[in-house]
């Protein structure tokens, strides 16, 4: 009677394992994409080592935006316009850019209109940022070529702005350019924007920008910056590269930890010093981050490029009801896609005492995060403080900014972005994503219907170290490429009007 009854329970827990390996083998089956359009694009008539020259010179020009307040700097700001205005002269007499202002940065951010002969249709806008960050002091022997030399080679052209984003900014004035000289008008009212204190939260030219705009009543029907690429070699197991047009971007929260302590000489410590009380903080913070996992946009990006990937990959992403923690602890090993996952924390800057051998009377630390769209401010602040709970531990906001609006990735303006990449690049994976960094959008959803941060470009890993680093590059072949899907969006978005 005992086997009898042990024989029914194994085969009962094996009917349930063959039907769960049924369920998921039949649930894989169906999470297939359909095979990728066979796309040859039309080659480009375009010259890539005039591009790269002109990019070369807009390269050699310092437009660091953080050290605007500095004469040197303003004349370099100037120096760019008047070089702009010099090559580009078809796009400045068809369109001379705007007069924003003359508060502090206004002046140095053009808006160039471009009339539609149908006023009644809702304008776009296609922006980019030409200031940079700045090259690491001491680094500057670690560049392969001088950061601000624009060296060109065989392939790439060299140097701070290539990727982050003089190259999107050079391609935009391309291809207005060539459009010009073939007598073309769009249909509808295109706005270009060149801006020019996106690395430092666009508070004088992108919010004057927005300002105009929104003062002339102006309500875009989507615009087009910076936020991600096309991506090569990232997810491991897809082989086509991903176009990631990004629909929503993180937030932005930075605050100073203040740890208090009683000073004195260094040679009579107390039992916990300043430091040691910021160091505690930090350390809980580093090792209790916000709560995560894939969902929402993340979980839409990973599983449009996970349908090209092998059966058993292919598996686990189909049954996430039962893979999930093994999805997300093979995502967190990477910064790239952890950071997809949750709001990210940073420990980014420290200060103690003055001199070696004196007590610091205070240690402080600025932290910054990221934020996820399911976080708000609010949230971030709660997690902070419930976190280190130190009283001794005052927590300043320095700024802090929710997550951008998600916009609507099944309305016309996204579909154009995603077919004229595939038009211009062949048979790619298009998929909506979310910026894990900021960019001049989260100013443009005010006056936008809808805001998609796409640059037009095809990057590897090895090209990423060079964004806020170093050999920052970009190849010939993706200004050309860049250009080339600027003339045809334009002319896309204006063959297909709302």
């Amino acid at each position: 009677m005992q086997n009898k009854l042990i024989n029914r329970c194994l085969i009962g827990i094996g009917m349930a394992v063959l039907l769960l390996v049924v369920v998921l083998v039949i649930r894989t089956l169906s999470f297939t994409a359909p095979p990728l359009a066979n796309i040859t694009p039309e080659p480009l008539d375009l010259d890539g080592r005039a591009i790269a020259g002109r990019l070369s010179q807009a390269i050699q020009f310092r437009t660091v935006s953080v050290q605007l307040n500095q004469r040197e700097t303003q004349q370099q700001y100037r120096d760019f316009i008047d070089w702009l205005a010099a090559t580009y002269p078809e796009v400045h007499t068809a369109m001379p850019p705007k007069k924003l202002g003359k508060k502090e940065g206004q002046e140095f951010s053009l808006l160039y209109t471009w009339p539609g002969k149908n006023s009644e249709l809702p304008p776009i806008l296609m922006s980019a940022h030409y200031d940079v960050v700045p090259v690491i002091p001491g680094t500057e022997d670690d560049w392969q070529h001088p950061p601000y030399a624009g060296v060109v080679d065989d392939t790439h052209i060299w140097g701070r702005g290539t990727l982050d984003d003089k190259g999107a900014a050079i391609a935009l004035m391309e291809a207005a350019t060539s459009l010009l000289k073939q007598g073309y008008q769009p249909e509808r009212t295109v706005y270009i924007s060149l801006t020019s204190d996106e690395e430092t939260g666009g508070n004088g030219g992108t919010a004057a920008i927005v300002e105009t705009l929104k003062n002339n009543g102006t309500q875009l029907d989507w615009s087009l910056d910076e936020g991600s690429f096309l991506l090569h070699g990232f997810i491991p197991g897809v082989e086509p590269p991903i176009a990631s047009i990004n629909v929503a971007e993180k937030g932005y929260l930075t605050v100073k930890l203040v740890a208090p302590g009683k000073g004195g000489h260094s040679s009579m410590p107390p039992a916990e010093t300043a430091v040691d009380i910021l160091a505690g903080a930090l350390v809980r913070l580093n090792q209790n981050p916000l709560p995560g996992g894939l969902e929402g946009l993340s979980k839409k990006l990973f599983e449009a490029a996970a349908r090209h990937m092998s059966f058993e990959k292919r598996l686990m992403f189909a049954n996430q009801w039962l893979f999930a923690p093994v999805i997300e602890s093979a995502l967190e090993q990477q910064a790239s896609t952890a950071a997809m996952l949750r709001t990210t924390t940073a420990a980014t800057m420290l200060s103690a005492s003055v001199k070696e051998n004196v007590l610091p009377i205070e240690a402080t630390a600025t932290v910054n995060f990221r934020l996820h769209p399911r976080d708000s401010v609010d949230d971030v602040l709660a997690h902070i403080e419930s976190v280190i709970d130190d009283e001794r531990i005052k927590v300043v906001v320095r700024r802090g900014d929710s997550a951008s609006k998600v916009s609507n990735d099944e309305a016309q303006g996204f579909r154009l972005v995603a077919d004229t990449t595939q038009e211009v690049f062949g048979s790619v994976i298009t998929a909506p994503g979310l910026t894990i960094a900021g960019t001049d959008s989260h100013r443009y959803q005010e006056i936008a219907d809808n805001n998609y941060r796409f640059n037009p470009m095809l990057v590897s890993r090895e090209d990423v170290h060079g964004f806020h680093g170093t050999n920052e590059r970009i190849s010939i072949d993706n200004m050309v490429k860049a250009t080339g899907f600027y003339q045809a969006l334009i002319r896309n978005a204006n063959l297909h009007p709302q």
